[in-house]
């Protein structure tokens, strides 16, 4: 696995270890992190190459699936340094990509992109299908590295799959809205002030259910790369979740104001429509105000009040 160490990385290693599954992972960081070091098989820290991944084949086995996590995280980075984004994201995936064509041409490759590739087009649920027009760096770069693994896969039979996930949220969450909101509501700001309308819908996924899905996605992959939104179809406001993580900090949301003003780069809806992930019988587990009251908990156990 890419980018194990990182918020979806560290639940993917958890949940696939838990089922029984030989976990080994990659990350920048140090050794592998609390809390993975009995997890994990394998560790390799460091800038992803193909030495690497050689490495990791070398302590324990050419794997039967990658999970490939590593790359761009969000809009806002993106947009402070493109470069950087679009290296991190496409030139990486195709260093794995390489690896895998030279070394391990069946392994299952799963590439987690983002349903930012949608931009703003659609006003509705999105089907796996829907016509794709990405409006910031981040979707665009997420957009080019499935195309990359669309040419490869039917270029040389590797069996791929892209995952778009949407709004993803749950305990180890350090950035976005969740997080930044907290810090706000725990430190008793009087008056909030969030971008936007807090009109503006999404699909909220707790992290558990996301990885429970990236599971079943695996064995979907094929040559003819499907893509599958890991979404639940619900569509949420952004001022609903910022009330209900309100009332789990015993906040009233009348504390709550929105500027009007949107972020560079962020669609008005983002949520998806039944589509490929429903079709296996997948059914999403967590609910919003269980989950919401959940990282509010984790929040206030890091320390937060």
């Amino acid at each position: 696995m890419t980018g194990a160490a990182g918020f979806i990385g560290r639940h993917l290693v958890r949940h696939l270890a838990d089922a029984g599954v030989c976990v080994s992972g990659l990350d920048l960081v140090g050794a592998a992190p609390a809390g993975l070091a009995d997890t994990v098989q394998g560790w390799q820290t460091g800038p992803l190459s193909p030495a690497a991944l050689a490495a990791l084949a070398a302590e324990t086995g050419i794997p039967g699936t990658i999970y490939h996590l590593a790359g761009g995280s969000s809009v806002g980075a993106s947009l402070a340094d493109p470069h950087g984004d679009l290296t991190a994201t496409v030139a990486a995936c195709g260093v794995v990509l390489d690896w895998l064509r030279t070394h391990a041409p069946e392994t299952r490759l799963v590439v987690v992109s983002s349903a930012a590739v949608y931009g703003n087009l659609h006003a509705g649920p999105i089907a796996d299908t829907a016509a794709t027009s990405p409006f910031s760096p981040y979707g665009a770069h997420k957009f080019a590295m499935e195309t990359v693994c669309r040419g490869w896969a039917g270029s040389f039979g590797m069996p791929i799959a892209a995952a778009r996930l949407f709004s993803v949220y749950g305990p180890g969450l350090t950035k976005q809205l969740l997080w930044d909101l907290s810090g706000k509501l725990a430190a008793d700001t009087p008056t909030v002030m969030l971008g936007g309308t807090g009109e503006e819908l999404r699909d909220w996924t707790h992290v558990d259910d996301v990885v429970r899905a990236l599971a079943v996605i695996a064995p979907l992959a094929s040559p003819d790369m499907p893509v599958i939104n890991a979404g639940s179809g619900t569509p949420v406001s952004v001022r609903r979740i910022a009330a209900t993580l309100a009332d789990a900090f015993d906040r009233d949301e009348n504390c709550l104001r929105f500027s009007g003003e949107s972020r560079p780069g962020d669609p008005f809806s983002l949520v998806a429509a039944p589509g490929r992930l429903q079709a296996t019988g997948f059914e999403w587990q967590v609910g919003l105000e269980d989950g919401i009251g959940g990282y509010a908990r984790w929040y206030r156990s890091r320390g937060g009040r």
